[in-house]
Formats: C-alpha cells, structure tokens, sequence
C-alpha cells in the first residue's frame, strides 16, 4: 500500500505565482491546495487535513498573520512557511513570534522554498508517538537509523553513517521522490559532481543489501532523484 502524499495548504493572492508554485509542488508529488484569499483558505484548513502551510503575508480578507494565528488556534504544532513582499525586519520578528516555521521574501528562488518545505518536514514528522522515526520496517528488513543497522532474519549489517542518512531519506519519503540535490546538499553538504557520483555508489550499494527482498524497489527518477518502492 503507498504512502500518502504529504497535504500542502498554499495561500497565494498573486494567481500567477499561486499556479506556478502549485504546478511545481504537484510535479514533485505533493498533494496542494490553493487558496486566493484568507478567508477561504481558513475554510479550508477547518474541512481538510493539511501537513504544512504557505501562507502569503499580503492577502485580501485575511492577512497571513491572522490566518496563521487563527491555524495556529485549532492547530498548535501545524508546521508554517511565511511568503512575504515585506521585508522589514519587524514583519520577519512578528511572523517569528506568530510561531513561523520559516520566512521567505519575494522574489526567491523556487528550488530553495521546495528546500526549506522539506527541511520543515524533516524536523515536524513524527511517528504515531510523537517523537522523530527512526526505526523502520522496509518490506522483510527492519532499519534502526539510530544504531545503523539493517536487519533481514538473523543478519545484521552495520551501515555506515553515509549509507544510514541515505537509507532514511529515502524511507521518510517513501514511494515519493527522494530530491537528488536536496539529498546531496543534505547528506554530502554540496552537489558536486564527486559527491552526485558517491551517491550514485551508495545507492547501488543498498540496492544490493536490500536484494532479498525482491518487493523492495529503489528507482533511478534520471535528472530528479530516487524513490524507493516497497
């Protein structure tokens, strides 16, 4: 059974920019939702399940600032993005203080925001338990991030700290792209040509631990990333 599809709520007044960050989220597997306006996206905050907010500042009916303290009302822990023309340095304290997650200023780059999204993600998805997963169950093998250690039966294979981060993106975005340049800036700290070709080698090489179990695919998405399948 796939993964579901991490719930965006986009709340962008500029239709242009609104559209083209929606596209561009979808064509990276995000399921998003766009609003024009404060009020509607509030609407639909209260009848729909979001994962993460992006709200623009500067909306008709609702600013963001009101829209994300009224979220954050129902909602406490709902991770926010802040996209804002403002770039004051008392707009950037008071959508801190609101509780933002991050605070981007128009114009930027739209890699760079996909970027951020992922790095809220990474420290707001929890397991049922609340706290950071770390323990996995991939197909026939269970994977502990926290000792590094794959398990198929009685075979215990101590991974290194490279091939652990690895192994762990890719299951905390399972049946989903794994970003090639989010995963080398991330893990290898730059995306070099040396770092994308040692990817490649570490890939191949968990392909190879994880062979026993033939249900569990790792996909080679050519110019974008990976997914691993299972």
């Amino acid at each position: 059974m796939n993964q579901r599809k991490i719930r965006v709520m986009l709340a962008e007044d500029d239709e242009n920019l609104g559209y083209l960050l929606k596209e561009y989220l979808q064509a990276k597997e995000y399921d998003v939702d766009l609003y024009k306006d404060g009020e509607k996206a509030y609407k639909g905050f209260q009848n729909n399940y979001y994962d993460i907010c992006i709200l623009d500042v500067m909306m008709p009916l609702k600013d963001g600032f009101t829209l994300a303290k009224e979220i954050r009302m129902v909602n406490p822990s709902m991770p926010i993005l802040f996209l804002t023309a403002k770039s004051m340095k008392e707009d950037v304290i008071e959508g801190f203080a609101i509780g933002a997650d991050d605070y981007m200023t128009k114009p930027f780059s739209i890699e760079e925001l996909l970027m951020r999204l992922e790095a809220i993600l990474r420290r707001t998805r929890k397991d049922a338990n609340g706290t950071e997963q770390t323990l996995f169950q991939i197909g026939k093998y269970v994977f502990d991030a926290t000792k590094q250690t794959l398990t198929y039966e009685d075979d215990v294979r101590k991974l290194t700290t490279k091939e652990s981060e690895l192994l762990k993106y890719l299951c905390l975005n399972r049946n989903t792209l794994l970003d090639r340049n989010f995963a080398l800036k991330t893990i290898w700290a730059d995306d070099s040509y040396f770092n994308a070709r040692s990817m490649d080698v570490y890939i191949t090489k968990l392909r190879k631990y994880l062979a026993n179990d033939p249900s569990i695919e790792i996909i080679n998405v050519r110019g974008k990333g990976f997914k691993m399948i299972y």
